[in-house]
């Protein structure tokens, strides 16, 4: 196995000077006492030396002009280009993402370059008013923790378990996953359906929960694509989705069901639920949002860059499948 590259200790460089200094050993038996390549050895000592009397190496200023290198190497690049910075403010009071602004420059090599570790570097040292324009708005940097795993349960009803491999790996298009989001007081909902592969998604505001009016947005939204674009539409266990056979019916699709609160097993539309509910947090009484608002809230997920399509629109992925969506 091979070892693992780590940098010199102050210890070492002590033993260095001993033996480089006092000792007179050369560069190959040092590198050899310990354990390290002589070309190690040479760098350390080409690098550090200190210029006091005459060029000689000392432990203490090298390890100190080493920590030195080692600050000024996490520093990334800033947004120092008026350009590309008011590239990077204008997506972001879009909605955009720093990863999602990133990756559209590279894409489209728009405007210079700048990775999004860097803007999110620079929100919160330089920026920190632009923090309310991110997903989260966190006031400080958090660290990521590892997801929780679940632990899989059986569901009396065509088990997602049971959903060919190639849907999914996203292998097959014209597969869709159905959710629907709720208003304040639960009365009025959202129903949202997003194709798996372009993460195409359509909107619609529904006057209850009831499965009957469910079933009629999803025949209306979906019945505009060609039928080999609908192939099957996968469910939670929600009462809404009582009507799905009359749904396969009408659409010639197949349906599929998360197991009971893995509502994860659908994370295409529990990603897009997110980003409605930037535009429509919860509390938002749905009476209020015309079908106007709702149908521009739809078309700006639709022409929004998607890390998952390598910066590409769902929109953008979609028409290179299916030809021009009208809206």
């Amino acid at each position: 196995m091979k070892k693992k590259y780590t940098h010199l200790t102050l210890f070492e460089r002590r033993r260095l000077f001993i033996w480089y200094h006092y000792e007179k050993r050369s560069i190959r038996e040092i590198g050899r006492l310990l354990g390290r390549s002589h070309s190690t050895i040479s760098r350390e000592v080409r690098r550090n030396k200190s210029y006091y009397y005459v060029p000689t190496y000392y432990p203490n200023p090298a390890h100190t002009d080493y920590r030195s290198r080692m600050r000024k190497r996490v520093q990334r690049l800033k947004l120092n280009n008026p350009e590309l910075l008011n590239y990077v403010v204008q997506k972001l009071k879009r909605g955009w993402t720093p990863q999602i602004i990133s990756g559209r420059i590279k894409l489209t090599g728009e405007v210079g370059y700048i990775c999004h570790e860097s803007i999110y570097q620079y929100i919160y040292k330089y920026a920190p008013e632009l923090i309310k324009y991110l997903p989260r708005k966190h006031k400080r940097r958090r660290k990521k923790r590892p997801a929780r795993r679940y632990i899989s349960k059986t569901s009396l009803k065509t088990s997602i378990l049971d959903r060919p491999i190639e849907v999914n790996e996203r292998l097959s298009f014209g597969h869709w996953e159905s959710d629907s989001i709720e208003s304040k007081g639960r009365k009025l909902a959202l129903n949202v359906v997003v194709e798996r592969v372009t993460r195409l998604t359509h909107i619609t505001k529904l006057s209850s929960k009831k499965a009957v009016i469910t079933k009629n947005a999803l025949i209306k939204k979906l019945s505009k694509h060609p039928k080999e674009s609908v192939r099957s539409i996968t469910y939670d266990n929600g009462t809404e989705n009582a009507s799905h056979i009359k749904v396969n019916e009408h659409l010639g699709c197949e349906s599929y069901f998360c197991q009971p609160y893995h509502s994860w097993e659908k994370g295409a539309v529990e990603q897009v639920n997110s980003l409605i509910r930037r535009y429509l947090p919860k509390g938002t009484d749905f009476s209020e949002v015309s079908d106007k608002a709702i149908l521009a809230i739809e078309i700006s997920i639709n022409t929004r860059p998607r890390k998952c399509l390598s910066f590409k629109t769902p929109i953008e992925s979609y028409n290179e499948r299916c030809g021009a969506l009208l809206y």
